[in-house]
């Protein structure tokens, strides 16, 4: 009988190794995130066309009618579907926080580029101007901008791009700064290529990915911005639906009992921006992973 204790045993396989908790919970995190955002934005592409909304349609024996399979979200105080106002609502302030958002990181990549490239008198300047901005609350100065201007959608785009594109001045200005240390820009000076060369060429390339993050991150606060603006009377008119004008005139129907004109605007306005904030920050995650627990939404 053959010995075979001196046989080699098989290498025992290596055990899986699981997932740690943070990278489960960030993983949930991405695809919740992913999920929420690809709902709204096939409801706000697809709803409108489909279903046309009349703004000054009235029925009065269908007023503040309860959430039912007819009318999932209820109606409001005239009778009128409030899924379908909301899903209107939405597309305004996406539309108002995605231009908003492209402007104003235009702007701020502009000025903060230039800052840190050109340096000197102009990066003092740039930076002067950038603080007596910041000194004056968003909110306000977003205010006394749509003031001067016909309620309506332009206005308010025109009041958030002015007031948010401060924070991505900063933001390219601190990278520029630490890319001019940095051995190809020495190389590309001393090959005799002028300082907006070098901005245009290398610099600003660069700082691109930050720029676009900061872009994304901007959406959600744009998107709180008109609310705000339209709650306040201030955005676009009271006719129109919007998510901000929405909850303002709901105020009243919390008097007769009716939560739903008031719940549903307010969920459409806080889940779609923690969505798109939730998959910003995942994509700071990967940017920078040092700051990966510095991640707030």
């Amino acid at each position: 009988m053959a010995d075979t204790s001196l046989k080699p045993r098989p290498a025992p396989r290596p055990a899986r190794r699981r997932a740690a908790p943070a990278d489960r919970t960030r993983r949930l995190r991405l695809w919740t995130s992913a999920l929420v955002t690809g709902a709204v934005v096939l409801a706000v592409l697809l709803v409108p066309p489909l279903v046309q909304l009349d703004e000054q349609a009235v029925d009065l024996g269908s007023k503040l009618l309860p959430p039912s399979w007819q009318h999932p979200f209820g109606t409001d105080d005239l009778g009128r579907d409030l899924l379908l106002r909301c899903v209107y609502g939405l597309r305004i302030s996406l539309l108002v926080g995605l231009v908003a958002a492209l402007v104003a990181t235009v702007i701020g990549t502009a000025v903060g580029a230039a800052a840190g490239a050109l340096g000197g008198r102009f990066d003092r300047f740039a930076m002067r101007i950038v603080d007596a901005f910041s000194s004056v609350p968003h909110l306000l100065l977003g205010i006394f901008i749509v003031a001067m201007f016909r309620p309506g959608v332009w206005p308010v785009i025109v009041s958030v791009a002015l007031t948010h594109w401060l924070s991505t001045a900063r933001i390219v200005r601190s990278e520029v700064l630490s890319l001019r240390s940095r051995p190809f820009v020495d190389a590309a000076i001393s090959g005799g290529a002028s300082r907006w060369r070098v901005a245009v060429r290398h610099l600003l390339p660069a700082v691109l990915p930050q720029a676009g993050l900061a872009a994304v991150l901007m959406i959600p606060h744009a998107m709180w911005h008109e609310s705000a603006l339209s709650f306040l009377g201030l955005g676009l008119p009271s006719h129109q639906a919007s998510l901000g004008n929405l909850v303002q005139t709901a105020r009243s129907s919390l008097l007769a009992g009716a939560w739903w004109p008031t719940l549903f605007p307010g969920l459409l306005l806080i889940v779609p921006t923690l969505a798109i904030a939730g998959l910003a920050g995942i994509w700071r995650d990967r940017l920078n992973p040092r700051r990966r627990s510095e991640l707030s939404l």
